[in-house]
């Protein structure tokens, strides 16, 4: 099982490391089972959809590079994220805090802006 993030800042950082290690599972472990993950193809919803959209972004083994996180919004047990990656786009994402204290991302925008 993948290390869980224990702050919600962790998700963005764990990110990176697992797509540059190819590891899928590690990804979809980043989300809540019925999060959503904006993708070109349009939304893949869920644990199957988010995994069949990683196997494909992970097909050419691309490297990602971590970016400039921005400053974590918290509203009780939600947090929004976000990353300025060095194209000039803007990630967006929002998190929740799970039963155990492990935060995961219900929804996740890759480009909202840029």
């Amino acid at each position: 099982m993948p290390e869980p993030a224990t702050h919600p800042e962790d998700l963005g950082r764990f990110f990176v490391a697992r797509a540059n290690a190819g590891d899928v599972d590690g990804l979809v472990a980043l989300y809540e089972p019925d999060g959503v993950l904006d993708t070109p193809a349009g939304p893949a919803t869920g644990t199957r959809a988010i995994r069949a959209a990683f196997t494909r972004l992970l097909a050419d083994r691309p490297t990602f590079v971590p970016g400039e996180a921005r400053p974590t919004l918290r509203a009780g047990d939600l947090a929004l994220t976000s990353t300025r990656l060095d194209d000039g786009s803007v990630t967006v994402e929002v998190a929740r805090r799970q039963p155990d204290g492990t935060w995961r991302w219900v929804i996740d925008q890759p480009r909202a802006a840029g």
